[in-house]
């Protein structure tokens, strides 16, 4: 298993849990003009073996290095590739709206599409992507599996004693109950709905069911802004929720915002798809009372085990 800078916790956790997983290491210099001076160590050893690549490609200025090694990877023999993306994150730039806009998930998907084939074509594996129309981008040539945090998520609700008896599962959006409402049978439901009023004025209301009495998870793919996600927490203190976290499975922040969460009295479910995030969080020193990291590598470690 190969892995990006930015994904080294991650493939440490898998290679301590799966006993079949050995970590490749990928040497990610730079020459004197700032190029990337690349090496694969130990690629005598590749022959005949599964490969998987943790890829991170948040920022656009580390795509080209890790793609120029998941492009090499097939030419030193091996039997299979599999790059996994937890956050594809050009799902927010997924369609046009107006005319002239770029959609880079396409064009990422393109890249993606063109790997060199090795024994069989490349696996793109993607978690929670933020529309389902964003893997029909891809050619093909690679075949992609979709996968989810969402199961983790519940086995740890679960262990804080949130049951489908005192705990109601709210969706921010229509969007995101006809995602993952599935996921939750048996739990009751709240979905919010957002409304533009005179004067560009933005009002959020509860649609369907309750919170009263009720421990309350939000459940979203991704936090950018957090802002829909912060009123509709209003909302649902002033109906009545015991307590409300919100669950994503892509923390993203990129106005660094997590603080307005936690003194909101909001805890935060994240899984360690996006580790720059939580690198900064982290930095925060937050209490367990305001954060709950949930790692992907029982389900990444599944899916290999599965596939072997």
């Amino acid at each position: 298993m190969f892995y990006c800078p930015s994904q080294r916790k991650l493939a440490e956790e898998l290679t301590s849990i799966g006993s079949r997983i050995e970590k490749g290491e990928v040497n990610w210099g730079k020459f004197d003009d700032g190029f990337p001076d690349l090496n694969v160590l130990n690629s005598e050893s590749l022959p005949d073996t599964d490969v998987i690549f943790l890829a991170d490609f948040y920022n656009g200025e580390e795509i080209f290095r890790q793609l120029a090694v998941i492009y090499a990877l097939p030419s030193y023999g091996i039997n299979s590739l599999r790059v996994m993306v937890p956050f594809f994150s050009t799902g927010t730039m997924d369609r046009v709206a107006e005319t002239g806009q770029v959609v880079t998930a396409k064009t990422l998907a393109r890249m993606l599409s063109v790997i060199p084939p090795a024994a069989c074509p490349a696996q793109i594996i993607i978690f929670d992507i933020h529309a389902l129309q964003e893997q029909f981008y891809f050619s093909d040539k690679v075949r992609v599996r979709c996968l989810t945090g969402i199961d983790l998520f519940m086995d740890h609700l679960q262990q804080e004693g949130k049951t489908k008896e005192n705990t109601a599962i709210a969706f921010p959006d229509e969007g995101a109950y006809k995602r993952f409402a599935r996921y939750f049978k048996g739990y009751d439901f709240i979905v919010c709905e957002k409304r533009h009023l005179p004067g560009g004025v933005r009002e959020v209301k509860i649609k369907e069911g309750s919170a009263k009495g009720k421990a309350v998870v939000m459940v979203d793919d991704l936090i950018l802004s957090g802002n829909t996600l912060l009123e509709c927490a209003k909302v649902l203190f002033n109906d009545g929720a015991l307590s409300v976290g919100a669950y994503a499975t892509h923390g993203v922040f990129p106005k660094k915002n997590w603080q307005e969460f936690f003194k909101a009295g909001i805890k935060l479910y994240l899984t360690n798809s996006f580790p720059e995030t939580l690198c900064l969080i982290d930095d925060d020193k937050p209490s367990e009372a305001n954060l709950s990291v949930i790692s992907l590598a029982r389900v990444i470690l599944g899916e290999i085990i599965g596939y072997n």
